[in-house]
C-alpha cells in the first residue's frame, strides 16, 4: 500500500465504530506474534492530564539511556503524532509497513473487524518491537478496563485526574467512572495517581488494594508546589524520594505542577525496582514537550490553543487566562464543542473572561453546530457570534484583534487541529482525530 492507500483504509474502519472489549485486540495480537510482550511499559488512565504526564515520563526514561516509545491519542495534524520512538513520530513509510501487516493478519481470522484505534494499537506496539523500544508509555484511549491498550502488563501504573467525562460510554456516577479508569491497575504493580476527588479515590483504593498494587497519592505520598510561573511555563519544589527545587517544567498551567509531581513520582518508582534506570529529573522535565495545551501557534496576532473538551480542563485554562489578562488587552475566544459534551460546562468559566466569543463547528459529524452552541452561550449571558467553520472563525478572530489581543482557540481537539490546519499545515487523517 502506499500512504494514501493507508489512509483510505484506515478511514474505511471508521465503520467499525468503537467497540469496548479486549477479544477483539487479544486476537489481533496473538495473529501479530504479542508485540505487547516485546517491552517494559507504563500505562496512563484518567480525564484530564494523561498526555502531557505520558509526554513528561517519557521524557524523563529517555534521560536514561533506553529507547522509549510513546503511545498518545488524539493526533492534531498527523496519523504519526500517535506513535514516536526516542522522541521522534514513526515515518510514514513504517505508517505503510506496518498497517499492511495488520490489515493481513486481520484478513486472515474468520469474522474479524477491527476498529480504527485497535488498528492504530497494533501499529504502535509493532512499531516498538521493530524498534526494540525498552520502556514505552502507553495512554489509554478512553476509560481503561476495556480499552484496547489494556492489553499490555506495565511495571506501573500512573491515574491522573478523574471526573465526568464521556459518561455514554464509562458510567453515570463518579465512582462508574472510576471503576473504568481503575480496571487498568494489575496485581502487584505500583499504581501512581494525581490528586481524586473522595469518591474515585475510595475506588482506586479499593482496587489497588485487591490487586495488592502499592498506590502512591499526590499530596500523601509526594507533592509540588508552584514557585515561579510565566505564560510558557512554570518551575515547582518538589518533595518525594528526594527533593527537587525550581524543577522547570516548560508546559504553561498551574495544574501541569501535580501532572510533573505524578511523572517524577513515577520516575522514582521505576528508579528503585530497576536499578539500571536513572532518569536525570532536571532535564527530562526541562526537555518536555506537548502540542496542543497551552500552545502558542502563530505569534502576530497571538493565536493560544488549548484543547480543553470538558468542563475540568476548561476551568484550568480559565485560570490561566486569568494570568495571561496581566499581559494581553483583551482575549478573542473561538470555540467549537462536540455535541455530546457539556457545553454549558465547558463555556461557564471561560466566556466571562472574553471580550469577544466566536462560536463554530470544525468539520466533523459530532460537532455542535454554532447556532447550538450559540444559544448555549446567550443562556449564559454573553452575546456571541458565529462563523460556519473553524477556518472562517480564525479569519473574524483576525480582523476582530487590535493591537495586544490574544486568539484562544478551544472546546475540540478538533477545532484545535482545524486551527493548525488554517495556519497553514497540511493535515492527515483529520476525520479521526480522536
Amino acid at each position: 500500500m502506499s500512504f494514501a492507500d493507508t489512509v483510505a483504509y484506515l478511514y474505511r474502519l471508521q465503520q467499525y465504530g468503537m467497540k469496548f472489549g479486549l477479544d477483539n485486540i487479544r486476537t489481533l495480537m496473538a495473529a501479530l506474534g504479542g508485540p505487547q510482550d516485546a517491552f517494559r511499559s507504563v500505562h496512563i488512565a484518567g480525564t484530564n492530564g494523561k498526555g502531557s504526564t505520558a509526554a513528561m515520563i517519557e521524557s524523563l526514561l529517555r534521560t536514561a539511556g533506553v529507547t522509549t516509545g510513546l503511545f498518545t491519542s488524539p493526533h492534531l495534524i498527523n496519523f504519526t503524532e500517535r506513535i514516536r520512538v526516542n522522541g521522534r513520530e514513526i515515518p510514514e513509510s513504517d505508517v505503510v509497513e506496518l498497517a499492511d501487516a495488520v490489515r493481513q493478519a486481520a484478513a486472515e481470522i474468520p469474522d474479524f473487524s477491527p476498529t480504527f484505534f485497535e488498528v492504530t494499537t497494533a501499529i504502535a506496539f509493532l512499531y516498538f518491537r521493530k524498534m526494540q523500544v525498552d520502556w514505552a508509555v502507553i495512554e489509554v484511549g478512553m476509560g481503561g478496563r476495556l480499552d484496547a491498550t489494556n492489553i499490555v502488563i506495565p511495571k506501573a501504573v500512573v491515574i491522573t485526574g478523574i471526573d465526568m467525562d464521556h459518561h455514554e460510554f464509562l458510567g453515570r456516577t463518579l465512582p462508574q467512572i472510576a471503576a473504568e479508569k481503575a480496571g487498568i491497575i494489575k496485581q502487584g504493580r505500583p499504581v501512581i495517581t494525581a490528586f481524586q476527588q473522595s469518591a474515585a479515590m475510595e475506588v482506586l483504593e479499593q482496587k489497588a488494594a485487591n490487586l495488592g498494587a502499592a498506590l502512591c497519592a499526590y499530596g500523601r505520598d509526594f507533592s509540588a508546589e508552584i514557585v515561579a510561573e510565566e505564560l510558557t511555563g512554570i518551575r515547582i519544589d518538589y518533595q518525594g524520594d528526594v527533593t527537587h527545587q525550581r524543577l522547570a517544567v516548560p508546559l504553561a498551567g498551574r495544574h501541569q505542577a501535580m501532572n510533573a509531581a505524578v511523572a517524577v513520582r513515577t520516575s522514582e518508582e521505576i528508579m528503585r525496582a530497576y536499578p539500571d534506570i536513572r532518569c536525570d529529573i532536571v532535564r527530562g522535565l526541562a526537555a518536555v514537550r506537548w502540542p496542543g495545551r497551552l500552545q502558542f501557534v502563530k505569534e502576530d496576532p497571538p493565536v493560544l490553543i488549548d484543547g480543553a473538551h470538558n468542563p475540568q480542563a476548561a476551568a484550568a485554562l480559565a485560570a490561566y487566562l486569568k494570568k495571561a489578562l496581566d499581559v494581553y488587552r483583551r482575549i478573542i475566544l473561538v470555540m467549537g464543542i462536540m455535541a455530546d459534551k457539556d457545553r454549558e460546562g465547558i463555556m461557564r468559566p471561560l466566556l466571562p473572561l472574553a471580550s469577544e466569543i466566536i462560536l463554530t463547528a470544525p468539520a466533523y459529524g459530532r460537532a455542535a453546530s454554532p447556532e447550538e452552541l450559540a444559544a448555549a452561550a446567550r443562556s449564559l449571558g454573553a452575546f456571541p457570534k458565529t462563523a460556519p467553520t473553524v477556518a472562517d472563525a480564525l479569519v473574524m478572530a483576525e480582523e476582530l484583534a487590535g493591537q495586544g489581543d490574544l486568539i484562544v482557540a478551544t472546546g475540540s481537539f478538533y477545532t484545535i487541529g482545524e486551527i493548525q490546519e488554517a495556519l497553514g499545515r497540511s493535515g492527515v487523517l483529520t476525520r479521526l482525530r480522536e
